[in-house]
């Protein structure tokens, strides 16, 4: 008789997850390594703290449903987390589950169950974007008498042009970007997904004088290099369109009370191709959205202002009607 097939330990299976499942398999992006990466750092943490046991003896048995959320409320009260950001971890930790099920099936009745934990619900943010006055005046904000300011204005029109993650702005190379007869970029998104982007005409001409001042760069150099040519922190964008924003409040004073950071430019894109009468679903394709129902929100909020504008258009003299509760109980419910 044969003997059995011993399971693979916690330590081995997380392992094989990330570097034969993740990357190999699924071929995800260095990204979505990172995110995931720090799902289990942050949960091994808090297992060896709640267990008292180190990582490396840590057993499936011990990820039961009570441990994944108590680390999950850990995660919103102690660490301030949102509600989007628990349900991303619950997302990585789903992920490995399911792939640790078909490897160890003496686990399966503790897996089942904390797969059975349900994504929280959480309230839609508010669409935040900018008018064309105002994208125009933070383009137009740096100072084109210095490298740095010309730089900028060639990545904020980018930006502005292909609706880009800012991901995709800072990796970026010459090459990706054809100024011919028919000018357009070519854009690595998420999930090594890739797609091309038209350039329209302003954005081409910007583009072409900026990579004369990057004179002795090649094909495969960075289009929008940091002062040293080497590639662009995330953060050292928002910087930059933080200063951009500071000096355009001059002109657009409603600037000053408002949020704006990269994503917000990819918004404006969308809202300004919807606006201008572009398809919805061009617009995904623009966006590299994989499904159109995600590029909805832009139609949502279209909506929403229009409906504004009505109410803001009705007649002064118009009484509002009311709906006033026949009884007590129509009262009470109406108040739920």
């Amino acid at each position: 008789m044969a003997d059995p097939i011993e399971s693979p330990s916690f330590p081995t299976l997380l392992q094989r997850f990330f570097v034969e499942y993740l990357r190999q398999h699924r071929s995800v992006s260095p990204s979505t390594v990172a995110a995931y990466r720090d799902t289990f750092r942050l949960l091994l943490a808090f297992a060896e703290k709640t267990t008292g046991k180190a990582p490396t003896r840590i057993t499936l048995g011990d990820l039961d449903a009570e441990l994944i959320l108590c680390f999950l409320d850990h995660l919103e009260r102690e660490r301030g987390n949102s509600v989007r950001s628990r349900n991303a971890r619950l997302a990585a930790i789903r992920s490995f589950l399911k792939y640790a099920a078909h490897q160890d099936l003496t686990a399966l009745a503790t897996i089942e169950r904390s797969l059975s934990i349900p994504q929280k619900r959480c309230d839609k943010a508010v669409l935040g974007f900018l008018s064309r006055p105002e994208m125009e005046a933070i383009i137009a904000a740096p100072d084109r008498r210095s490298w740095v300011g010309q730089r900028d204005r060639a990545m904020f029109t980018m930006l502005y042009n292909t609706g880009a993650r800012v991901s995709e702005i800072i990796d970026l190379r010459i090459g990706n970007v054809v100024l011919d007869v028919a000018p357009v970029a070519h854009l690595q998104g998420k999930g090594r997904k890739r797609r091309s982007t038209p350039l329209w005409k302003p954005t081409a001409a910007a583009i072409r004088a900026w990579i004369r001042q990057l004179a002795c760069a090649g094909e495969a150099d960075y289009l929008f290099p940091s002062s040293s040519g080497r590639r662009l922190s995330r953060s050292a964008v928002t910087q930059r369109l933080t200063l951009a924003v500071e000096h355009a409040t001059h002109l657009h004073a409603g600037l000053a009370d408002r949020a704006i950071s990269p994503h917000t430019i990819r918004h404006t894109t969308a809202m300004h191709l919807l606006q201008a009468g572009v398809d919805i679903t061009v617009i995904a394709l623009w966006l590299g959205h994989e499904s159109p129902s995600t590029t909805h929100i832009y139609l949502e909020a279209d909506l929403a202002m229009k409906e504004d504008a009505l109410r803001r258009l009705q007649p002064i003299d118009a009484a509002p009607l009311r709906y006033r509760p026949p009884d007590q109980l129509m009262a009470f419910l109406q108040g739920l």
